[in-house]
C-alpha cells in the first residue's frame, strides 16, 4: 500500500500482481507427490475448473492442476469429479459456473439461486411448450437408464425413428432437452466415458443436505463474490463477477454489502481505470518464484482485460481465427515465470509420435531471453513427461524458437 487518495488506501501494480498471483495459489510450493490433499488445496484457490472440448494439448480442466502442482496423476480429478464412494466422497459437481465447469459439490446450490443471468431457464420454458412429451420421456428415461450419453439416450427414445435435429449445433432434440436440463439442475453429470457426459437425475448425485440448501439471488450473488473475491485476491467489480458470469445488478450489490461488512476494501490500483477491491485477508507475497505454462482456460488469465491490466500481455485465443490472419499460433499457452508472463508457445500433443510439438515460441519485450528460453524448455519437458510424450520438438517459428531449440537439445 502508498498511502490513500480521497480516503481510499492506494496500492501498487506489482502489489496487485502479487496479491493476484498468491490468491491464485502460484506462491504454494509444488509437492514432490500430488495427493487428492494438494488437489483440494488448489481448489481451495481457484474455486473452480473450467471444462472444454478442445484436445489439442490436454484438456482445459486438468491443466490448471499442473500448472500449479507439477506432475499428478489425472486419475485423481477424474475420481474427484466423476467418481463416488464411502472412502472417497465425489469433491466436484459439474454445472455452469464460469463456463461449464467444475465446482464443489457443496456449492452446486449456488449457482441455482437465481444470482447468475437467466438464460437457461427461459429456454426451459421454451422446450416445455415446444416438447413438454418428449422432456417427460427424457427424464423418464434417465431415471431408469442413467447415468446415459444423449446417443445412447436418443437410441432408446427414438428407436428407428432416427435423429430428430433442433437448432443448436446441429444438436438432436434429445441433446438439447438434456443440456436444458442440465443448464437449470434438474439433470447433472453422473460421470463421463471417454469425455462424453452421462447424464444422470441431480438427486441421485448432489447429496441431500446439499440439494436442501436454499439461496436467494441476492445472497447466492453475495456468497459468488465473496468467492470471487478469495479467488482473485485484488479485483475490479468488472473482474468479480466474470469469474462466476453473474448478473451485473446483482454483483454489483453484493460488493456493495461487502465492502459495507468489510469484507473488501477498496483499492486505487496504479495504472487501473476503474476502482480495485482487495478481500480483507488477501495478503502480497513478498515474491513470487517458479514457472509455469498456462492454458488458456485457467482461472489466472481467462478474463483477457484483467490479464493485460495485471501483466501488460495483450493475450487472445485465436482458435476460431483462421490459419493466415493467426498472431501466434492455434492454441498458445503463456509461460509465467517469477510472477511475470515472459513469452508465450503454441503447444500441441502429438500422441502418434510421442512428442510435445512446439508449432511456435514468442518471447515477451524486455524479457531475459536466454534465461526464459532454459526455463521454458524444461517446463516443456516436464510437462511432456507428465503426458507420457518421450521429446519435445521445437518447430522454427517465432522470435524465441531458435534460442529454445538450443535449449531443448542441450538440456
Amino acid at each position: 500500500m502508498r498511502g490513500t487518495i480521497g480516503g481510499v488506501q492506494r496500492m501498487s501494480a506489482d502489489v496487485a500482481r502479487r496479491i493476484a498471483l498468491g490468491a491464485q495459489g502460484f506462491t504454494d510450493l509444488r509437492p514432490a507427490a500430488a495427493t487428492r490433499r494438494h488437489l483440494q488445496r488448489v481448489l481451495s484457490r481457484v474455486q473452480l475448473l473450467q471444462i472444454d472440448s478442445v484436445n489439442v494439448a490436454v484438456r482445459a480442466h486438468y491443466m490448471p492442476l499442473f500448472s500449479r502442482l507439477g506432475s499428478y496423476e489425472p486419475s485423481l480429478l477424474d475420481e474427484a469429479a466423476w467418481t463416488h464412494s464411502v472412502r472417497k466422497p465425489r469433491l466436484l459437481v459439474e454445472t455452469w459456473a464460469h463456463e461449464a465447469s467444475l465446482v464443489p459439490v457443496a456449492d452446486w446450490p449456488l449457482f441455482h439461486s437465481g444470482a447468475k443471468k437467466r438464460g437457461w431457464w427461459q429456454n426451459y420454458q421454451t422446450i416445455l411448450e415446444r416438447s413438454p412429451q418428449l422432456v417427460d420421456e427424457v427424464l423418464a428415461a434417465v431415471k431408469e437408464l442413467g447415468p446415459i450419453g444423449a446417443g445412447a439416450l436418443e437410441k432408446a427414445l427414438m428407436g428407428d425413428r432416427g435423429r430428430a435435429k433442433g437448432p443448436w449445433w446441429d444438436w438432436s432434440e434429445v441433446k438439447r432437452i438434456c443440456e436444458v436440463l442440465f443448464g437449470v439442475g434438474v439433470l447433472t453429470t453422473g460421470t463421463r466415458r471417454s469425455f462424453e457426459r452421462l447424464y444422470d437425475l441431480t438427486e441421485r448425485v448432489i447429496p441431500p443436505d446439499v440439494l436442501a440448501q436454499r439461496w436467494t439471488a441476492d445472497s447466492g450473488a453475495r456468497e459468488l463474490v465473496l468467492r470471487s473475491a478469495v479467488a482473485l485476491g485484488v479485483a475490479t467489480e468488472p473482474d468479480l463477477r466474470d469469474y462466476y458470469r453473474l448478473d451485473p445488478r446483482r454483483s454489483q450489490a453484493a460488493v456493495a454489502s461487502l465492502v459495507e461488512d468489510g469484507v473488501l476494501e477498496p483499492v486505487a490500483v496504479e495504472g487501473w481505470k476503474a476502482t480495485g477491491y482487495r478481500h480483507v485477508e488477501a495478503k502480497a507475497p513478498r515474491r513470487v518464484v517458479g514457472r509455469a505454462l498456462l492454458c488458456p482456460f485457467d482461472p489466472l488469465i481467462w478474463e483477457r482485460a484483467r490479464t493485460e491490466r495485471i501483466f501488460g500481455f495483450r493475450y487472445r485465443i485465436e482458435i476460431y481465427v483462421p490459419e493466415p490472419r493467426r498472431v501466434h499460433g492455434y492454441y498458445v499457452f503463456p509461460f509465467l515465470l517469477d510472477g511475470a508472463l515472459v513469452a508465450r508457445v503454441d503447444i500441441k500433443a502429438d500422441r502418434a509420435a510421442g512428442v510435445l510439438r512446439v508449432q511456435s515460441a514468442w518471447a515477451e519485450e524486455g524479457a531475459d531471453r536466454p534465461r526464459v528460453a532454459v526455463e521454458l524448455a524444461a517446463e516443456l519437458r516436464h510437462m511432456a513427461d507428465w503426458l507420457g510424450l518421450e521429446d519435445v520438438l521445437v518447430v522454427q517459428k517465432g522470435d524465441l524458437a531458435a534460442e529454445l531449440i538450443a535449449a531443448v537439445l542441450t538440456g
